[in-house]
């Protein structure tokens, strides 16, 4: 019997050596982590991410027992011999021992770095029960393995060497158990004798991988293991410097059987230690090519000799010292005794103590789940969803449009195996990778096609393989392992290439925006170092950035990138933060969004589908103990809010500039599409900018009532006129006359700006005009008004606050609004002399004048000769104020 557990969250049970499917054992809500079989196989505990362990019997998976209590996703599971405990590791940094009998928790360590998600633990604790009588329990807790000794569940001893440089990460017990092995994440192993607690046997496994399982022979002296790129390799003789009579010879396994040639029911009963899922799976085959040309076996084994255990990586520093090395070599024929000497001395290993360099992060397609599952999806976005099914069964691809107006949903046969895909209004791209008998290919169908056949092909030359692709209006992009992006039109015309700074990661395109994130360079300490180059494919092709660094948050990657509905790229990492582009701040990137905020358990994620920013909506597929969705049932998209990570939004004051600054963002979009001439909706924008000026009303009232002066004239700068107008009649209304007087004098600077700047732009268009609109010293004396005008304004107080309530109930103007927000743009097409920021034109009449606001600016020309009417005016108000108080 084979168990093995599959990306559906299932435990699968298979025949052995056959591997045929023989039935589901049992099914968890989320992917499991590692299964276990006791002693005498007739049960498999299993620990998964949804933080529950199962013990199932095999012969009726319908009697289990369910141990809870852990908080965090399982790590790793193990009988006891004698079926009476049950230990586990989880990463809630807790490692348990449970009896079976009552699922009762008997003893608990806090022994490691507590983790929300297994692939990010930094160890995976595989511990293990030591043979027959289960006296001792090993587990491994950073560079030491401890040693709980069973019923007082006592740390009795720990287990150590210098040679471990970093965390181990599984141990496994020798047969007699009097030997412990270990193998650590950058992949050396050690070995101790348990009785003298000294350290017998070091080996490294030559690419430094992460060793995530062990097993001794149960017969022979004897280590098979396995790295995290799904190498098999066996090292033999290991106790033969503990006094063993057999030496270790080197030996090449060409195939499965001939590592396990006899007494295969007992490994059976030894547990299998499963690896952590990975989101790349490999196959055992190390597929580096080596100039020995080994690497064609269909089994690559490493193997290790007795002379060999020191570390023989060609990227390694020295190890020992050169007496040794030499003393090896001359030794190598006829000295046995001093090979024997040299081998019984444990060499030095010089460890580098520097800043850890960051595996690359591998190319992904968007909105697609990993390849490795037989069930996936290729992509999802606003236009549809596509559907790869890989299994005995059928080989297929599935194209399902969410408005069948635009195509009806579409079957195909995956007869290529593609794996990357994209959809748009257009067209269906797939592409698949190269293999030895086709090579890398590109496939296209296009809907609005007036051809009989609306399929293209496309193959890559024989040194590219295809490692992202995307659709746009009109082109398809797809970027190689050389490097290179090539660009193609919609029905298969061969534009433009160009070479990318760096490897791939991902590639998403908008209309005419292509966006392309690559590795700009090297990593450190757990950080991605990505750049991002972002063009446009238009009819004037540009380049908005290139070499941009991506503010990945530390210790995360990338996991969605995209445009909003609205064509603004934005982008979102492992640890849940998604940000956007402002484009208003010099290109910068903002967070506006944390989903990790919104989710209910540890292991729970959101996997990013689409954002819109008018609505402001984030929509996400909630995924429960795992970072993918499956496909069935399907799942259900869910709207999350965004929110911009000001300070003190609990308070008023900071939810009303989050609010505003928030509207701000989302609504730049219009300026970018008015710039480069797309449709938008006029009346949206307008909504937008009166949001905008009534949040700016309420923080200036505000900031008056909490005495702030200074707050209230930074905040007029982001005032229209009208919207300044109303700023200074609350600002009269409340008592603050001398802020009132000078925000009289700024409206009236940015009048005269204003004026100066049209001025000049008219001057630009017609000098002679200039010189016609230009405001001498005579036309801007105006003779004051009548006597009774002005008493007419000396009635009482409430008469003053009621007009000015009047006043302010007014709607903004929505041409002054639009004027106010371009604020000549200098990115704007054909701005012409009506396009310009201009005052309001009003005529003056008596009965104006006689009921006008003391503190109001015009928008007209007018605005020079009124200012010594308004100097009369405000002191006329001081004088009605003081006599009202008296």
């Amino acid at each position: 019997m084979l168990v093995t557990t599959v990306s559906n969250n299932i435990v699968q049970v298979h025949s052995f050596p056959e591997g045929l499917p023989d039935g589901i054992l049992t099914r968890f809500t989320a992917e499991v982590n590692h299964v276990v079989f006791n002693t005498s196989a007739t049960s498999v505990a299993a620990g998964s991410s949804d933080f529950m362990v199962k013990i199932i019997e095999t012969k009726d998976n319908s009697q289990q027992k369910t141990i809870r209590g852990h908080e965090g996703p399982i790590l790793s599971v193990a009988f006891d011999p004698k079926d009476l405990f049950l230990a586990s590791s989880s990463c809630d940094g807790a490692v348990c021992v449970w009896k079976i009998a009552d699922q009762t928790r008997v003893a608990s360590w806090p022994l490691l770095t507590k983790f929300n998600e297994v692939n990010r633990a930094t160890s995976i604790c595989r511990l293990e029960w030591q043979p027959k009588i289960g006296k001792l329990l090993a587990v491994p807790v950073e560079k030491v393995v401890k040693l709980f000794e069973r019923d007082t569940w006592e740390n009795t001893d720990n287990l150590s060497d210098e040679s471990i440089m970093m965390p181990l990460n599984v141990v496994s017990w020798s047969p007699c158990g009097g030997y412990v092995a270990a193998g650590s994440i950058d992949g050396s192993m050690v070995v101790w004798n348990v009785q003298t607690r000294k350290c017998i046997e070091r080996f490294q496994h030559e690419k430094s991988y992460r060793i995530c399982a062990m097993a001794w022979h149960p017969s022979k002296e004897s280590i098979a293991y396995t790295d995290a790129e799904g190498n098999l390799g066996l090292h033999e003789g290991v106790l033969a410097s503990a006094g063993s009579k057999e030496h270790a010879t080197h030996s090449n396994a060409a195939t499965f059987e001939d590592l396990f040639d006899e007494e295969d029911n007992d490994l059976l009963t030894k547990g299998m230690n499963l690896s952590p899922p990975s989101p790349m799976r490999q196959p055992l085959v190390d597929d580096d090519d080596d100039d020995d040309g080994d690497d064609d076996n269909v089994m690559a084994i490493v193997n290790r000799s007795r002379h060999n255990r020191a570390i023989e990586d060609d990227n390694s520093n020295d190890i020992g010292s050169s007496t040794q090395l030499e003393e090896m070599d001359n030794d190598d024929d006829d000295d046995d005794n001093a090979r024997t000497t040299v081998a019984q001395t444990a060499p030095t290993v010089v460890g580098y103590s520097g800043p850890v360099p960051t595996p690359q992060q591998k190319p992904f397609q968007p909105c697609s789940t990993p390849s490795y599952l037989q069930h996936r999806f290729m992509v999802w976005n606003s236009i549809g969803i596509i559907r790869c099914y890989s299994d005995e069964q059928d080989n297929a691809i599935d194209v399902e449009f969410h408005d069948t107006s635009v195509h009806h949903a579409i079957h195909l046969s995956n007869v290529l195996n593609h794996t990357m895909a994209d959809l748009s209004h257009e067209a269906v791209l797939l592409a698949c990778v190269k293999t030895d008998e086709v090579p890398s290919t590109l496939q296209c169908i296009h809907f609005n096609s007036r051809d009989a056949n609306k399929e293209w092909m496309v193959d890559m030359p024989n040194n590219e393989n295809i490692e992202a692709i995307c659709l746009g209006q009109g082109w398809a992009a797809v970027t190689t392992n050389a490097q290179i992006v090539r660009i193609f039109s919609i029905g298969g015309v061969q534009k433009e290439l160009f070479s990318l700074m760096g490897p791939v990661v991902a590639m998403s395109g908008h209309g005419e925006q292509l966006l392309i994130s690559y590795h700009r360079g090297t990593g450190f300490d757990g950080d991605q170092c990505l750049g991002v180059q972002i063009m446009e494919l238009g009819r004037r092709k540009r380049q908005i950035l290139q070499g941009t660094s991506l503010p990945l948050t530390r210790k995360s990657y990338l996991m969605w990138q995209g445009f909003s509905a609205e064509g603004t790229p934005v982008f979102a990492d492992s640890e849940g933060i998604v940000q956007m582009l402002n484009r208003s701040l010099g290109s910068t990137w903002i967070p506006i969004s944390n989903t990790r905020d919104h989710c209910k358990g540890k292991s729970d994620y959101y996997w990013v589908v689409g954002i819109h920013e008018n609505p402001q909506q984030l929509r996400c597929i909630p995924c429960k103990g795992s970072r993918f969705p499956p496909t069935l049932p399907r799942p259900t998209v869910t709207i999350l809010p965004l929110k911009l990570p000001y300070c003190q939004t609990s308070s008023e004051k900071g939810q009303m500039e989050e609010h505003y600054w928030r509207s701000v963002l989302f609504h730049n979009h219009f300026d970018y599409l008015a710039e480069n001439g797309y449709e938008f909706d006029e009346t949206a924008k307008h909504q937008a900018l009166k949001e905008q000026q009534e949040l700016l009303m309420k923080m200036f009232a505000l900031s008056c009532k909490a005495e702030r002066e200074f707050r209230c004239e930074e905040l007029t700068e982001f005032m229209t006129q009208n919207v300044l107008n109303l700023a200074i009649k609350y600002a009269s209304r409340s008592k603050h006359l001398t802020l009132a007087q000078r925000l009289s004098n700024l409206a009236q600077e940015k009048a005269t700006a204003l004026l100066t700047v049209q001025d000049e732009d008219d001057f630009q268009a017609d000098p002679k005009a200039s010189y016609r609109r230009t405001v001498t010293k005579w036309s801007s004396h105006v003779q004051p008004p009548a006597q009774n005008s002005i008493e007419k304004e000396e009635g009482s107080e409430e008469d003053i606050q009621n007009n000015a309530e009047g006043d302010g109930n007014n709607e903004l103007d929505p041409e002054e609004t639009v004027h106010a927000k371009r604020r000549l743009n200098p990115f704007s097409k054909n701005l012409g002399p009506v396009e310009q920021i201009t005052p309001k034109s009003v005529t003056l009449t008596n009965s104006m004048l006689a009921r006008a606001n003391p503190f109001k600016v015009r928008n007209d020309r007018t605005v020079l000769k009124l200012f010594v009417i308004m100097k009369f005016y405000l002191s006329c108000e001081l004088l009605i104020v003081y006599m009202h108080w008296f």
